[in-house]
């Protein structure tokens, strides 16, 4: 009977890690993205770039944003443009945005791009519909199984009885260990 056991046990450990590796994978590079939130925007890649122009008297109208623009490259990206307050203007390009101060002719392109990959990762991470919810739930349930499959595995000396359960209660102690210095 043991025999048998092993042999489901392996089974399943082995189609749930070949079913779940894409998932994994996903899971990883998202979760490492948003660990580093606070170093980079793991989205999108944000440029800036500061801009002169000669000082403006009056508002421009369209024609002339869009001379101003072809200095920096920036003309077929032009969208709409407005003036938020005396002197601004706020320029709305394809990707980005243009600040110029009118009155002193200093100025700044703000350009985002998205990042591959990550982006994309992360829109899964969030679990954006019911039904994504549902298989990253499923996803979950089939890490558990994993972890516990895993564990019973080997045999001997490097099994679950020995070196193996030292490991492991080190797995549990390490984040507890983070839990109790954070909250307490």
């Amino acid at each position: 009977m043991a025999l048998k056991w092993r042999k489901w046990n392996k089974a399943v450990h082995r189609d749930f890690g070949y079913l779940f590796l894409g998932m994994t994978i996903i899971y990883a590079l998202s979760g490492i993205a948003i660990n580093h939130m606070k170093d980079w925007n793991p989205n999108y890649k944000i440029t800036t770039e500061e801009i002169k122009i000669s000082p403006l008297h009056e508002r421009p109208d369209k024609d002339a944003i869009l001379i101003i623009l072809e200095q920096f490259n920036e003309r077929e990206n032009y969208k709409n443009h407005y003036f938020p307050n005396k002197g601004i203007l706020k320029v709305f390009l394809d990707d980005g945005t243009a600040y110029i101060n009118l009155e002193t002719g200093e100025g700044l392109i703000e350009l985002t791009k998205r990042r591959k990959v990550f982006r994309e990762v992360n829109y899964l991470h969030y679990n954006p519909i019911k039904y994504w919810t549902w298989f990253s739930d499923i996803f979950c349930g089939a890490l558990i199984i994993l972890g516990i499959s895993g564990i019973l595995i080997p045999r001997g000396s490097r099994g679950i009885t020995k070196r193996g359960a030292w490991l492991t209660i080190l797995g549990f102690v390490i984040p507890f260990i983070y839990l109790i210095i954070y909250f307490y």
